[in-house]
């Protein structure tokens, strides 16, 4: 089968908040690299993805193209843009600029949507996440839950437990084929309004595909440290993943 275009959507619009930090969080350092670097390393060293639109804070698209992509040497980075107020209005303003950012428009091929803030994308997560889309035109990365999620109710008492078994806890990549999640959030985007009368959220594009398509999304089995930077926490966890992979290639 002919390989069709593989395009990254690379999402770094975050701030340091939650971080306690006045520094935006994909441009901390872990282990001496911005995070944001570990992302579109994978990226660049893939023999998957094509191209990549990467979308940040309007004020860092500057700081964002000399500090990271012009001196890290990340050519497939075709695109700085702007993200939105919501993850999602993020991803369209990235859909849209496809059409005009790509030396070779991706118009018939698939979208593979990457949070920055996830350092440990690797090769092996990008070709399984490419077999499943070719076969099912919808994926994400997924690990099964370890834990037994309860439900509460409105007065913070547990009001029933939910089967473990059939549980899933959703990662990125999630991929889909460039025309399914462009009409899926054209979709979105006219129904935003009335999404927010109903209390309807929507918090990942697979959820946007289900919203709005018939289309069913596959769930990929991935790496359970394939984990998103969150809190301070979070960075000493990755640290050790780091630290233990260093310690395995020299050993």
């Amino acid at each position: 089968m002919e390989k069709k275009r593989c395009t990254a959507i690379v999402l770094a619009a975050g701030s340091g908040s939650r971080m306690n930090s006045t520094v935006a969080k994909q441009f901390m350092h872990l282990d001496g690299k911005p995070l944001i670097w570990y992302a579109l390393q994978a990226v660049e060293s893939s023999e998957i993805i094509d191209d990549c639109i990467l979308v940040t804070g309007e004020t860092d698209i500057s700081y964002m193209r000399r500090e990271i992509t012009e001196k890290y040497g990340f050519h497939k980075v075709e695109a700085v843009i702007a993200g939105g107020s919501e993850r999602c209005f993020s991803v369209a303003n990235a859909l849209r600029a496809m059409e005009g950012a790509l030396r070779i428009p991706n118009r018939d091929g698939y979208v593979f949507i990457h949070d920055g803030a996830r350092p440990f994308l690797t090769s092996a997560i990008l070709q399984s996440t490419y077999d499943a889309v070719r076969k099912y035109h919808a994926c994400v990365a997924a690990v099964p839950s370890k834990d037994t999620i309860k439900i509460a109710d409105r007065e913070g008492f547990s009001a029933g437990t939910l089967d473990r078994n059939l549980l899933w806890n959703i990662q990125t990549p999630q991929v889909f084929d460039t025309g399914l999640i462009r009409g899926a959030y054209e979709k979105l985007l006219k129904e935003w309004e009335e999404l927010r009368k109903q209390s309807i959220r929507v918090t990942d594009d697979a959820g946007v595909v289900e919203l709005f398509t018939d289309t069913k999304v596959r769930l990929v089995k991935v790496a359970y440290h394939n984990i998103k930077i969150t809190t301070p926490e979070d960075f000493l966890i990755a640290e050790s993943f780091l630290h233990a992979g260093k310690r395995v290639k020299s050993g």
